[in-house]
């Protein structure tokens, strides 16, 4: 008989938290190594497991020294008697959580008559699937103990020392050995907190990951009601500006790693307004001496000029040593009158959703998301109800260690916003395409690498000429020569059906949230379109936007929403 067994059997029994008695055997461990397409990374968490005839106890090795505090330390536990597992998770302030799951809540297991041998001991192979994912478990009867290195994938009446996940993925056995004590511990602890179902538990853990830094809650955004801004800019209150249209915020942003991601959440919806609006979160850039709070304060004809060839000054449209223009965040279209018009229309078989949830990744932009920074939102609209936005900033960790790299130094650049969020404080319209093609002149400093534009695009005019409904090239220029083309086009907007109560319906089936349009839908958001810039040396250069923008027809006419920023890196 193996040494293993001849380990010394204490019966002696512990009286866990939840009332089970633990009666203590031969204990063993077991640690578990990854092997992904056949290779080891050395740097890869491993799996020590600690078992027994009864019970099992498994978790990641890690050193908590390098972990990040938000972090929970999750423990697996198995009860082959209750035929029963424990989750278990403490976090960094002490508190404990956990779930509780019954064996016949996994996957079920099927037997094969294939076996192998892992360290020495003959493994018998069991199959089963998760979520469209194969699963092979190898597992040992030779011992007196029971265990596995995972639960999620079912748990065989043994000790696992092999799983692996759609024929690439392992999680392999590379040692097992007695446990070193003279008086073995008892696997289970004394307590484990409360208790949790499985989705809330799997919530919390994640929730602690997350840092949420709000910007707006629940606030209004309408036209012509009064306003009455607070004195104190350096607190974070939110002001009102454009008779009531935009609102913007003072933001103190947390440092974080390079490896973060950053994601943008906006809720919204409809307060009184029925139309389909277009809606823009924006940073104002304050790097230079003049910036857009000077129109916002102060009135539009404070804001810097673009004078095109139609005869017409565009403000704040273009950078200059001056002044930077918006940097937009996320660029968004209300639907027609959702949640204010839900109970006011009825049409057979819908249902119409309460809001509209948007959310993106904006992990490019946290160069310009630094210290603080003033944030706004503007929805365009005449309406004193309008409608009632909740936007927030997701930070999500790149890893779980606190990281030791040195952090890459990001460099970017605002070229270009068209959109008029001072649209009902007489903004200029972006009608400038007609005659002339948006041009921003720039210095580039030396030192940059991995230039790229992230450009973002909409066309506007809302009848059957117009550039809402049709197709027109955008064409980017630098120094005069084609850097790249793309024609913005959405023909998925039927989808977004049951975000548009109050759109019309036409004779023949169709209602106008369901048209095509260029680069947007009523009740989506507009993704950016990315292009790198490989030929951009140091120095002066000049970026144009060229549009075959349709004639006006009437009192109708087109225009085109364009923001773009430059991002790249220091050598």
């Amino acid at each position: 008989m193996r040494l293993l067994l001849t380990i010394i059997v204490l019966n002696t029994f512990l009286a866990t938290s939840f009332g089970t008695p633990k009666k203590l055997a031969p204990f063993i461990t077991v640690t578990y190594q990854t092997v992904i397409n056949g290779k080891t990374n050395p740097d890869d968490a491993k799996v020590n497991l600690i078992c027994s005839a009864e019970a099992s106890k498994s978790s990641m090795v890690k050193d908590s020294e390098k972990l990040l505090s938000s972090i929970a330390l999750e423990t697996n536990y198995v009860d082959y008697s209750l035929q029963k597992t424990y989750q278990v998770a403490q976090f960094n302030n002490g508190t404990i959580i956990h779930t509780s799951q019954a064996f016949a809540g996994y996957p079920e297991l099927t037997e094969t008559n294939e076996t192998t041998v892992i360290l020495g001991y003959t493994c018998k192979l069991v199959k089963t699937s998760l979520r469209s994912n194969s699963i092979d478990i190898w597992y040992t009867t030779d011992l007196d103990v029971k265990g596995a290195p995972s639960m999620a994938y079912g748990i065989p009446n043994g000790l696992v020392l092999k799983v692996v996940r759609n024929g690439n993925y392992e999680l392999v056995a590379t040692s097992l050995k007695p446990l070193n004590k003279k008086i073995p511990e008892a696997i289970f602890p004394e307590q484990m907190g409360e208790n949790l179902e499985l989705p809330l538990y799997r919530h919390r853990i994640t929730q602690n990951l997350i840092t949420t830094i709000p910007i707006f809650v629940n606030e209004q955004i309408s036209f012509g009601n009064k306003i009455e801004n607070p004195a104190d800019t350096t607190t974070q209150q939110t002001f009102k500006f454009a008779a009531g249209t935009v609102l913007i915020k003072k933001i103190k942003f947390p440092p974080v790693p390079d490896d973060t991601k950053l994601y943008v959440e906006l809720y919204q919806h409809s307060n009184g307004d029925a139309y389909d609006r277009t809606g823009s979160v924006f940073l104002i850039p304050t790097d230079k001496k003049n910036t857009f709070l000077d129109g916002l304060r102060g009135g539009a004809d404070k804001l810097p000029l673009f004078k095109a060839r139609n005869g017409k000054s565009y403000q704040a449209v273009t950078a200059s040593d001056q002044f930077s223009p918006l940097v937009e965040i996320l660029r968004f279209f209300t639907p027609f009158g959702i949640g204010h018009f839900n109970d006011k229309v009825t049409v057979y078989g819908q249902h119409w959703e309460d809001s509209t949830f948007y959310k993106q990744e904006i992990t490019e932009l946290l160069p310009q998301l630094q210290g603080e920074q003033w944030v706004g939102i503007f929805i365009g609209n005449y309406d004193k109800g309008g409608h009632r936005v909740t936007l927030n900033f997701k930070y999500y960790p790149g890893s779980r260690e606190i990281s030791n790299k040195a952090e890459k130094k990001q460099w970017s650049m605002p070229l270009f916003n068209t959109l008029n969020v001072m649209e009902m404080a007489g903004q200029e319209y972006g009608t400038l395409f007609d005659t002339d093609s948006l041009t921003a002149e720039v210095t580039i400093p030396s030192g940059i690498k991995n230039i790229r534009m992230r450009y973002l695009t909409t066309g506007h005019g809302g009848w059957d000429g117009g550039d809402e409904y049709n197709q027109r090239m955008n064409t980017i220029l630098l120094d005069g020569q084609v850097l790249f083309q793309f024609t913005p086009w959405r023909c998925d907007c039927a989808t977004y059906r049951k975000f548009n109560p109050a759109s019309g319906n036409f004779w023949n089936g169709i209602t106008s949230s369901d048209g095509s349009r260029s680069g947007w839908c009523p009740g989506s958001a507009t993704n950016p379109v990315y292009f790198p810039i490989t030929t951009l040396s140091p120095g002066k250069h000049k970026f144009s936007v060229a549009i075959p923008m349709g004639k006006p027809e009437g009192g109708s006419f087109s225009s085109w929403n364009v923001s773009a920023v430059l991002l790249g890196e220091y050598e």
